[in-house]
This record gives structure tokens, C-alpha cells and sequence, in this order.
């Protein structure tokens, strides 16, 4: 294989690449512009759709108030609460999204509760939207105003027995998390991180590789390139290393895009407080940043020779782009799995292609390095590239695959 003739190939491709309007979006626009978008942008939408609903007053309804006048006087008078008339629909209301809660109270409530009757005949009931996140508010609400109030009635009960409160509370327990910052940071968004630069690199190589292949067979010019004094091999390798350019350059501008995000704008991981502090302290570090495009490395060389391959069979534009299609599902189902509670890394997973390198780039963005893990997955992830790799250059000196118009 003469080098000059695939440095040839390689600068013509990649000069077709910077040319097409499609290839530029998806390989600079999108991954400069989707991190902090994605990160800053929904999770500051998130936060002040979730404060508002916090704030705003939630529509609830009492039912049976008259046999608790004292606690629905208490719950009329609480911030929050917007205490609309007893209906026979609240059911449907709720459903609706027209009343966020509805409490209904047993009968003589009150008079029962001081006469010191067992609790499993006292049941006070909520209804509730589940799922519905101002629903879910009201509820929490009215929980703890009735915990309050029923640690008062507690607290008198006892006091007419010459009891202290402690008698209820041996004694006390206490929460204290012992992981850093970044790691519990990471443990909230480091599977997506490693999961969107994998799609990116899946994007940025698919229209380079469709162009340069079912996209040259469409425009009639791939007859011209193989009467070239050029060898199949050589030809393979330049359109490989221009289509492996973009998915590089599509990974490489995603991690410089997170780490300039988190590096320039601390101001935004003020939003939302204690929380907003906590979910955007990544350990972002020139080494984590390194370590996660090495991971990547492999599996661009995988994407770029399999679409390449798959791109090659179609004989059309839009037939390739329908082959390819099924292709991200591949991809998008083990990078979300590794988002899923509960998978861990583990010598099974680490041979799992697209798994592992999501997996184990969630660990390195937490600040851990799983070295025998890195080193494992690296290798087989290099194996399954050499196989596409290969599968890629057989095809290319196929007659019937190249010739399918």
C-alpha cells in the first residue's frame, strides 16, 4: 500500500467533507453547541420549573372538614395551599390536573383523637395524581403538616402523663456522606456525559461515510476513483481515515465543549442552590478529559469502518441512510443501560462493546480509574475495530458491492 496515494485519497475526502453543509453541522455546530445547551440550559429550566411549582399555591379540597375544624383550619391557614370547595369529582379533578390533592377526614376525627382511640381506626386519607410532580408537592406538604400536628397531639398526650417527648426518641441517627463532591456529581450525570459523546461520534462519522460511498455512487463518480492509479486498499484506507477524521473531531470538540462549560461559567453552578452546586461540580481534569477520548478512540474506528461498510451496499443517498438507521439503536441501547441503577463495572461488562467504554468513562469522570478494567476494555475494544476494519477493506474490493447502482 503506497502512503502517498492514501494521503492522496485522504486530503480529497476530507476536502468533500468540509465542503458538505451537513457534515459541518453535525461534526462542529452540534457538539460545541449540544453540551452546554443540554447541561446548563435544561437543568436551569429544570430547576425553575421545579422552584415555581414550589411556589405557586397548590389547588387541594377537604373532605369531611367539619369533623376536623381545628386541623382544616390549620391546613386553610398554611402557606402554599389554596383550599377550593368539597366537590363528588375530585377524582376526576385530580386526573385533570385541576386539583392537585384532596384529604378527606373520618368521621368525629377530632372528638375521637382526644378521646385517645387506636390508630387503625383513625385513617386519614390522601388522593393524589402519582407521577404528577405538583401533585406530588401538595402531597409532601399536607404530610407534613399532619406530622406536625400529629406530633402535637403526641406531645400532649404525653404531657398529661408527666412524660417527656425523649421517651419516643432513644436515640437519634445521623447522615453523613463520606464520598467527594465529584464522585457524587458523577453519579448523577456521569452516565449521560460518556453516553451523548458516543452518539455524537456515531453522528459525525455517518454522513461523512455516506458521502464518500453510496453518496459517490449516486453522483456517478466512484467509477472515476477506481480508474484512478490508486489500490483498492489505498482507496479504503483514505476514505476510512477521512470518515475516522470526523468522528474524532466530533468526540474531541464534545469533551473540549463539557470542559469549557464547567470551566468558564462557575456562575451557573450557583442555580438551585446547595443542589445546583452539588449536580454541576464534575471532576472535570485534563487527565479525566484525556483518558475518556483514549476510551473513545477505539470505538470511532468501529463506527467509522462499520458505517463505511454498511454505506457501501446501498446504491443510494437514502437507501444508505435506511441501513444505517438501525445502526443507532445498536448503538443508544448499551449507552443508556449504562445509565440504569444498578449496573456496575465488571470483567462481564467490560466485553460488552459501547457498554464498557460508556461504563468505564462514567467511572473516569468521577475521578476513578479502574486501570485493569481501562486496559481490557481498550484491547477488545481495538479487537472489535480491527473487525470492522477489515470487514470495511474486504468490501471495498468487492466488484459486486462497489458496482451496485
Amino acid at each position: 500500500m503506497n502512503l502517498r496515494h492514501v494521503t492522496t485519497v485522504y486530503r480529497k475526502e476530507m476536502l468533500d467533507t468540509l465542503r458538505d453543509r451537513r457534515t459541518l453541522v453535525s461534526m462542529i455546530v452540534v457538539p460545541l453547541l449540544l453540551m452546554p445547551v443540554l447541561i446548563f440550559g435544561m437543568a436551569a429550566l429544570s430547576i425553575k420549573l421545579i422552584q415555581r411549582a414550589r411556589r405557586e399555591g397548590a389547588a387541594i379540597m377537604l373532605l369531611g372538614a367539619e369533623h376536623a375544624p381545628r386541623l382544616a383550619a390549620r391546613i386553610r391557614g398554611a402557606e402554599g395551599f389554596q383550599v377550593v370547595p368539597p366537590a363528588e369529582d375530585y377524582a376526576r379533578r385530580i386526573e385533570d390536573k385541576k386539583l392537585r390533592a384532596a384529604i378527606e377526614f373520618p368521621p368525629e376525627f377530632e372528638e375521637r383523637l382526644a378521646a385517645g382511640e387506636e390508630v387503625a381506626d383513625l385513617t386519614v386519607k390522601i388522593y393524589h395524581y402519582q407521577g404528577e410532580i405538583r401533585s406530588t408537592f401538595a402531597v409532601r406538604n399536607l404530610q407534613k403538616l399532619l406530622g406536625d400536628y400529629r406530633d402535637q397531639v403526641i406531645e400532649q398526650r404525653l404531657a398529661a402523663r408527666n412524660l417527656s417527648p425523649d421517651i419516643l426518641e432513644p436515640f437519634r441517627t445521623e447522615e453523613e456522606n463520606v464520598a467527594s463532591p465529584e464522585k457524587v456529581s458523577g453519579a448523577l450525570l456521569g452516565g449521560l456525559i460518556p453516553y451523548i459523546i458516543i452518539l455524537l461520534s456515531l453522528t459525525g462519522a455517518m454522513y461523512p461515510a455516506i458521502d464518500l460511498t453510496a453518496g459517490e455512487k449516486e453522483r456517478g463518480t466512484i467509477e472515476t476513483i477506481l480508474a484512478s492509479p490508486v489500490s483498492r486498499t489505498a482507496l479504503a484506507t483514505g476514505k476510512f481515515l477521512a470518515v475516522f477524521t470526523a468522528s474524532v473531531a466530533t468526540a474531541l470538540l464534545s469533551l473540549l465543549s463539557l470542559a469549557a462549560t464547567f470551566t468558564f461559567a462557575p456562575q451557573l453552578r450557583e442555580m438551585g442552590g446547595e443542589r445546583g452546586r452539588q449536580l454541576f461540580n464534575i471532576a472535570l481534569s485534563a487527565k479525566g478529559v484525556a483518558a475518556v477520548l483514549g476510551m473513545i478512540l477505539p470505538l470511532a474506528v468501529m463506527f467509522s469502518a462499520a458505517l463505511l461498510a454498511i454505506a457501501l451496499l446501498a446504491k443510494s443517498y437514502k437507501e444508505a441512510q435506511s441501513y444505517i438507521s438501525p445502526l443507532m439503536i445498536v448503538v443508544i441501547l448499551p449507552a443508556v443501560a449504562s445509565i440504569l441503577p444498578g449496573i456496575e463495572l465488571d470483567a462481564k461488562l467490560a466485553l460488552i462493546p459501547i457498554l464498557n467504554v460508556s461504563l468505564v468513562s462514567k467511572e473516569i469522570l468521577t475521578g476513578t480509574y479502574h486501570w485493569n478494567y481501562i486496559v481490557l476494555i481498550f484491547l477488545s475494544s481495538c479487537l472489535y475495530a480491527a473487525a470492522a476494519l477489515g470487514i470495511a477493506a474486504a468490501a471495498f474490493k468487492r466488484e459486486s458491492v462497489l458496482f451496485r447502482t
